[in-house]
């Protein structure tokens, strides 16, 4: 976890939370650190939060700087087992 800003929500990740997530987000990428997503205190997961895990994915990739997910909480976990879907 070393050199990797911490991004952290703590409750819903949804339609109503996601824009302003998404700001907050992509600002932890302006210095060129790679980042650590906190997935433990998310409550609730829809397409938008899940949209917003993808973009984190994607940034990581093209800044070329490593994203982590951590710690899926029982309601991404349940969204990620029913996409399919690794990050």
């Amino acid at each position: 976890m070393t050199g990797l800003r911490r991004f952290i929500v703590d409750d819903e990740l949804t339609i109503i939370t996601a824009a302003e997530q998404r700001e907050r987000l992509l600002t932890m990428f302006g210095d060129g650190s790679g980042v650590r997503v906190d997935l433990s205190g998310i409550t609730d997961l829809d397409t938008a939060g899940l949209q917003l895990l993808l973009l984190a994915r994607d940034e990581g990739v093209r800044r070329s700087v490593p994203v982590e997910f951590a710690e899926p909480s029982p309601a991404v976990a349940e969204v990620l087992a029913l996409t399919r879907l690794e990050l």
